[in-house]
């Protein structure tokens, strides 16, 4: 079980938040990204203004209620729309300054899409599913064959790879969507409520196999979800309210032992940054060990 405290809120990205890490490279650099949408004869601001830097082999969260912008700025990020006006770098390349025919191409090659429903093809196997975005990166057969199989491995599907998604559960599911992800080696993940059709203990695994990936293959994650729970797991949380930033904050995670429920005020009282956010895991009881 996870809790999260917030011991001070913040206006906006603090200076700790957004301090460079001089020995990782920047993924994602935007400034002063702006959307508006024009309905009729009126203008909706989704986004007024938004700046964040992710760096290489963080996981990060990006939070907030309907209508904040998270989804807008998922979009942009994900290369599937524009902004107005404002400035995005996507590992190292000015994404305004490309044509359409090479966003497609390095949305393709840079970027590894999860999405909530999965999106499998389901008269193709799994392994099919995984070769689909190799297929316009001229890699030859076999090469395809070889890595989806070395990604279906490391989400633990390995023996699945003949299967078609109809026979498999809705955790398994999303881990072929997240091995397709992987596919092209990308400098980013972006997963958009990778939990949200998933019953908790699944979406409890999904978020380990995404810590294990991001920790032991260093793989730069954003995740984009609604689920507080979800959202304290990442590295930092990035809170969205009416198109702006509202706060930018680590997380600080204190992991309870075996057993042991744990004071949660107790640790409240420890020393946190303003700028962070205390996430808690409590150790399993004996009555979680027999349910």
């Amino acid at each position: 079980m996870l809790a999260s405290i917030q011991e001070a809120a913040t206006t906006g990205p603090t200076e700790a938040a957004l301090a460079p890490h001089p020995d990782r490279k920047c993924i994602i650099d935007t400034h002063e990204l702006r959307k508006v949408y024009q309905m009729g004869e009126m203008e909706v601001h989704a986004l007024r203004g938004v700046s964040i830097q992710i760096y290489e082999g963080e996981m990060v969260a990006i939070v907030g209620p309907s209508g904040s912008g998270k989804s807008t700025l998922m979009a942009i990020l994900g290369i599937l729309d524009v902004p107005s006006a404002g400035k995005y770098m996507l590992d190292g390349i000015e994404i305004q300054q490309m044509h359409e025919d090479d966003l497609a191409l390095i949305r393709n090659d840079r970027i590894g899409f999860v999405f909530q429903k999965f999106n499998l093809l389901s008269r193709s196997t799994v392994l099919d599913n995984v070769i689909l975005p190799m297929i316009y990166r001229g890699l030859s057969k076999n090469d395809r064959i070889d890595r989806a199989k070395q990604v279906l491995e490391m989400v633990g599907l390995g023996d699945r790879i003949h299967h078609k998604p109809t026979e498999l559960s809705g955790g398994q599911q999303q881990r072929v969507a997240i091995a397709r992800a992987l596919a092209n080696d990308p400098a980013l993940v972006l997963a958009d409520e990778p939990t949200g059709n998933l019953d908790t203990k699944t979406g409890e695994q999904i978020m380990e196999l995404f810590h294990k990936l991001n920790k032991e293959q260093g793989i730069t994650i954003v995740i984009v979800t609604h689920d507080p729970e979800v959202a304290a797991q990442a590295d930092r949380i990035i809170s969205l309210r009416d198109g702006l930033i509202e706060a930018d904050q680590t997380t600080i995670q204190h992991k309870f032992p075996e057993g042991d429920e744990g004071d949660i005020d107790e640790i409240a009282n420890e020393d946190i940054p303003e700028n962070a956010v205390l996430t808690v895991e409590k150790g399993p009881t004996d009555a979680d060990k027999t349910e």
